[in-house]
């Protein structure tokens, strides 16, 4: 298993050892001595799996009192998954990170808790899971706006098919700061 830094503090994109021969394929998903020594080390609670078609944009979530990280994968189809920095006080505030995460690519995207997470499906189908460290809590939930101009994130999908929750959710500047996570050394 490799693990990749990006530009976002505490956003990891993980590349598990896979084992592929005549039978199929074999992937170890989670291990959670593994992924602890990676820096990972917040229990998961809670796995979620979605199912979209080409051009669904979900997102972008976060939530406030019950923080989530999040470690994303993509099961079977192509999403382009986005993460970005929403904690006040952060060096990284308002920016985003994006990559492709597909069936062939058996990447993961680790998504600490204080960010906005998105994705759009690139496939005819997607099957996307998620492992949770916090249970979902509906009235905590919270919504980045996915085009916000001043965050300037690079969907691959024009006209996407975005829910009528997801399209009211507020620009980064419209959110009152109470309702904004807060990056820890400000805490």
């Amino acid at each position: 298993m490799s693990v990749v830094e990006t530009k976002l503090p505490g956003v990891l994109i993980i590349e598990p050892d896979f084992y592929e021969d005549k039978r199929g394929f074999f992937l170890e998903t989670y291990n959670a001595d593994r992924y602890h020594k990676t820096g990972i080390e917040i229990p998961f609670v809670q796995d979620n799996l979605s199912r979209s078609k080409r051009g669904v944009l979900r997102g972008l979530h976060y939530q406030l009192k019950y923080p989530q990280g999040k470690l994303v994968s993509v099961v079977n189809g192509e999403v382009f998954d986005v993460a970005v920095d929403i904690r006040l006080g952060s060096p990284a505030f308002g920016q985003w990170f994006g990559m492709v995460l597909n069936e062939t690519n058996h990447r993961q995207m680790y998504i600490p808790p204080g960010f906005a997470h998105g994705f759009c499906a690139l496939s005819d189908s997607v099957d996307f899971m998620y492992k949770c460290s916090e249970y979902y809590h509906p009235k905590d939930e919270y919504g980045l706006l996915w085009n916000d101009a001043n965050i300037g994130i690079k969907w691959p999908v024009q006209n996407p098919i975005i829910s009528d929750k997801d399209l009211s959710n507020l620009h980064l500047s419209d959110i009152p700061s109470e309702l904004l996570p807060i990056y820890p050394s400000n805490k």
